[in-house]
């Protein structure tokens, strides 16, 4: 199957059913005049081939697959391209004359070939019995046949061509601290610059001297001092991605749109944060004060124990 004609059949199955208007208007008419023939006259024109236009547009492919109101303008088109034939295919856009004419100028009809059994094709054809429907056509009447996936597509001038981004713009530092929900295709990474100690770390080793010179009392005043606000985390966010030359050649089954919706669905990953990294070194460091707090508790009694243990003066006077 022609991947280009792939994808403009899964945009054609979506539209199956749909039927002009009373006045012949249709809003596949209505877009062409307004995107591309630039001429309100489109609007209640024929639309068989001007939905082709709108089909290629939404599956980002009008490159491949080309952007006609006229048949034999299309048909031509493939030529020039070296993509015009004669044999039937699945995805490729069928041009018919109900004549039997074999000449390009003889086209009055297309469609695009969902399948082929033996001389038979079955397709999917606007303006059709003035509705877009399947319809069922004999090899007899075809003109010819253009391959959408066969047209070679030159680079883009400088200022259209397709350069990859990766992902939008930097997340802030509030939104890396959030809890942050599972997404499919996370792509970017983060990693954390070494900083320098922290205030609440600077005034906490002033705590730690004052437990040893003070005892247990100092220890509480310089416990209640040193919880202070952490200060907002230190991260630099790193893009990860393929950098690529510009311009791109892109296969013939891979679109600009296509690259452009994949970028599009770059998420950030959850990482610890800065403020929980200090939470947790802060929780050390009181494991460790509780200890020597310990040890002063245990030099203060050992020295009641031997001061009372010893006689007093008075005992030994008696004695």
């Amino acid at each position: 199957m022609d991947p280009i004609g792939q994808k403009l059949l899964h945009v054609a199955k979506d539209q199956l059913g749909y039927t002009e208007k009373a006045s012949g208007y249709t809003k596949y008419g209505d877009w062409y005049g307004k995107h591309v023939g630039k001429d309100p006259a489109f609007t209640d024109a024929p639309w068989c081939d001007m939905f082709l236009a709108w089909a290629a547009d939404k599956a980002g492919v009008q490159d491949w697959a080309g952007e006609f109101a006229s048949t034999p303008s299309h048909a031509n088109w493939f030529k020039k391209h070296h993509a015009w034939g004669h044999k039937p295919e699945p995805g490729a856009i069928v041009f018919f004359s109900w004549n039997g004419g074999k000449s390009i100028g003889d086209i009055e009809h297309v469609g695009i070939v969902e399948s082929v059994h033996g001389r038979t094709l079955h397709t999917i054809e606007a303006n059709h019995s003035d509705h877009l429907g399947r319809a069922t056509r004999d090899v007899s009447q075809v003109v010819g046949y253009g391959y959408p996936g066969k047209v070679k597509v030159k680079a883009a001038p400088a200022d259209q061509k397709y350069v990859p981004k990766h992902s939008g713009p930097p997340p802030s530092a509030e939104a890396l601290t959030q809890p942050s929900t599972p997404q499919h295709e996370m792509q970017t990474t983060a990693q954390h610059d070494s900083a320098p100690p922290l205030p609440d770390q600077q005034a906490a080793l002033t705590g730690l001297l004052a437990v040893v010179v003070f005892g247990t009392v100092a220890l509480a005043l310089s416990k209640s001092k040193v919880r202070m606000p952490m200060p907002a985390p230190n991260v630099r966010v790193r893009k990860r991605g393929k950098h690529h030359r510009t311009p791109v050649e892109l296969p013939a089954d891979v679109s600009v749109a296509d690259l452009e919706a994949a970028d599009a669905g770059t998420a950030v990953m959850p990482i610890i944060s800065a403020e929980t990294a200090a939470l947790a070194e802060d929780k050390e460091f009181w494991g460790k004060i509780t200890e020597l707090e310990d040890d002063v508790e245990l030099a203060f009694w050992n020295t009641l124990h031997s001061a009372v243990a010893q006689p007093s003066t008075a005992e030994s006077l008696n004695a």
